[in-house]
């Protein structure tokens, strides 16, 4: 059984201290990962321009580099920002939207995972799979894979690295190579809403902005995103309130609901 006061705990500590998070991220998402963190209490920026990265993540207390619409001055800006947040020791995100599709996609995604050294990477199962085999090829920024399928691949692939790394789809595993977490909270109807995958991203650099063990943190903020997506879905009549619903879920997220919410999978 999960434990509700860890996530508790953090999510109080997300909405004490309004942690500034830095996103360097894509076009589609930009307004729905930035509202779903003003949601939760953190403060979000979304900077890109390679002139100010730097600046922007000696300031930061955690960043998130998002793929999904890669060109080369926004891909030199996440390593010009990634290296100060290594410097800086900061928690550092990485959602490699979309790799595998693409040879440019892949080189990209590997090279900065070698330069940036990221503590936690989130991606859908064959999004990770491709992580681990680059002959494989993927759908875009869909999977083609079920999350069971990728555990070996994530557990490599961790191992490796050296970091955490979170498979989400119809049940999200997190892993750091040794302990295996599951979550088996969402709906259907989070995968017709664009971006829920970048905003799992960029809600999980507000959680190990709060908390340092980033199983912890990757393993709380998919509970957070499943929790609140239920809770919006029973709400919506379809995926364009599902959106409304589910910030407001993440505004108004009680321990009680939270409480709740795990009690009835144990």
């Amino acid at each position: 059984m999960k434990n509700p006061k860890e996530i508790i705990d953090n999510l109080k500590r997300i909405r004490e201290n309004s942690p500034l998070v830095h996103n360097i991220t894509n076009y589609v998402v930009m307004n729905n990962t930035a509202n779903a963190l003003l949601s939760i209490g953190a403060s979000p920026v979304m900077a890109h321009a390679i002139n100010e990265v730097e600046d922007m993540a000696a300031i930061a207390s955690s960043l998130v580099l998002n793929m999904g619409t890669l060109s080369k001055n926004w891909f030199e800006a996440m390593i010009i920002a990634g290296l100060k947040a290594r410097e800086r020791n900061i928690p550092i995100v990485f959602d490699p939207v979309g790799v595998g599709a693409t040879p440019y996609r892949t080189e990209s995604a590997h090279k900065l995972i070698k330069i940036c050294s990221p503590n936690i990477i989130r991606g859908n199962a064959s999004e990770i799979m491709a992580l681990v085999n680059q002959e494989m090829c993927t759908k875009g920024v869909d999977s083609t894979a079920s999350t069971s399928s990728a555990i070996d691949s994530a557990r490599l692939l961790a191992k490796k690295l050296k970091c955490v790394i979170v498979v989400s789809g119809e049940v999200d595993y997190i892993t750091d190579g040794d302990k295996l977490e599951s979550v088996e909270f969402g709906t259907s109807m989070m995968e017709k809403v664009t971006g829920m995958g970048c905003t799992a991203t960029a809600v999980i650099g507000a959680f190990a902005a709060c908390n340092k063990n980033s199983l912890q943190a990757a393993t709380n903020a998919m509970l957070l995103m499943g929790i609140a997506g239920e809770l919006a879905t029973a709400k919506s009549d379809g995926p364009g309130s599902m959106q409304m619903h589910f910030l407001d879920c993440l505004y108004n997220l009680s321990a009680v609901e939270i409480e709740q919410a795990i009690c009835k999978l144990s």
